[in-house]
């Protein structure tokens, strides 16, 4: 059989240093695979005003998997300044490369799940009664609605006369914005449309069935954004009732779901939200279980069998510049066996998650972020362990 290919995309920062730890881990857990790298992030934009060219689209075209370090993204003003001088009279305007990716692949289902690893210093903990200390054990798996809502990129300032006179005509903006020069507005939508939100649902249910979960909830607004959120739910309601009886289907508001995550995480199963809110609860329940550091996502399209896979940290300009690369490369690690898992190498991903497991339980080896000191370059002279050091530490159990 000969080995698949996967578009390694490291993007800015430390999104290059620790897709090549995931590598390195692969290379010993006895994955055989050619990496072909893509080019995408700040450098690109800076250089050819463009953060995601058409050679690295055409890459995934062919051969729909990819692995993604991470960017760097800065606002309007500040990118056009750092564009290339020659480039600078042709309009351009930074638009997110990763979200580029979701809307031409039609990355629509995003899984971010967050499960507590046993050992891991930086766990959740809570007082129980009598003054003791529990720890709960999380394992949710949150589906986020990765193309549409305020994500979607159908936003203006000073919205041209059309927009702006379709507006006026909805009474409540009329009412309250009405009377605002029209130069002084900036619009962002939030869209939703029934086949992509059943989508998400179907993929949110289906997981459940699947992996044992006995609920899913659907976190977002509806007694406030009652189009959106409320068809939402609406929908979530009709497909449990019809295909999903014995999965218990709760609904939460996103902004009382960010206050009862800490005191009921061991709770929830299934989580499945809107583009911002699915972003905002799974980063909420990510610094349950260590925080970024531990933080993967799936993005794919199940029709065409594209998937990109990340963790969800940025790309940390300052760690980057460092001597000897300091973060925590699990999350991308985690990612990298959650590409293993969608194209049916789960032996090879669950061999690794065992040995990451078995290294954090150890409690010998632990990056600054385990061992609780500030982020500095010095971190590793007082016992923390470097990235490569984590990543050594995998391989030896591997």
């Amino acid at each position: 059989m000969s080995k698949r290919t996967i578009v390694a995309m490291p993007g800015d920062g430390i999104g290059k240093t620790v897709l090549n730890e995931a590598i390195r881990v692969f290379d010993a857990a006895g994955f055989e695979a050619d990496y072909v790298e893509g080019d995408i992030g700040w450098e690109f934009w800076c250089k050819e005003g463009n953060p995601l060219p058409q050679r690295t689209i055409d890459l995934l075209e062919k051969h729909k998997i990819g692995l993604f370090g991470a960017i760097t993204s800065k606002p309007k003003d500040e990118a056009f300044e750092e564009l290339a001088p020659e480039l600078k009279d042709k309009g351009l305007v930074y638009s997110s490369p990763i979200v580029g990716l979701r809307q031409h692949f039609g990355l629509d289902i995003c899984l971010r799940p967050c499960r507590t690893y046993k050992g891991n210093p930086l766990n959740f903990i809570r007082r129980g009664p009598g003054g003791t200390i529990e720890e709960p054990e999380v394992d949710v798996a949150i589906f986020r609605q990765n193309t549409e809502g305020l994500y979607g990129g159908v936003e203006w300032s000073n919205p041209p006369d059309q927009v702006y006179d379709a507006l006026l005509t909805h009474p409540k903006f009329a009412k309250n914005f009405g009377g605002t020069p029209k130069e002084e507005i900036s619009v962002s939508t939030r869209i939703f449309t029934k086949k992509a939100t059943e989508r998400i649902l179907r993929a949110a249910f289906e997981h459940a069935g699947k992996y044992g979960y006995k609920s899913v909830t659907v976190c977002e607004k509806p007694n406030v954004i009652r189009e959106t959120s409320g068809m939402m739910y609406k929908m979530a309601q009709q497909i449990q009732k019809a295909d999903f009886p014995e999965i218990e289907l709760w609904n939460t508001n996103i902004d009382a779901q960010m206050m009862w995550l800490t005191k009921n995480p061991e709770n929830y199963g299934v989580i499945v939200a809107g583009n911002m809110f699915g972003d905002i609860v799974s980063d909420g329940f990510a610094g349950l279980i260590g925080g970024l550091g531990f933080a993967c996502s799936a993005q794919y399209n199940p029709d065409t069998g594209v998937g990109v896979f990340e963790p969800t940290h940025g790309s940390a300009p300052k760690y980057a510049g460092y001597k000897i690369s300091i973060v925590n490369p699990i999350a991308m690690i985690e990612s990298a066996c959650m590409m293993l898992d969608f194209i049916d190498e789960q032996k090879i991903a669950k061999k690794i998650r065992k040995a990451v497991a078995e290294v954090i339980a150890e409690g010998n080896v632990r990056t600054y972020d385990m061992a609780k000191m500030p982020g500095r370059e010095d971190v590793v002279e007082k016992g923390a362990a470097s990235t490569q050091q984590m990543t050594d530490a995998i391989i030896e159990k591997l």
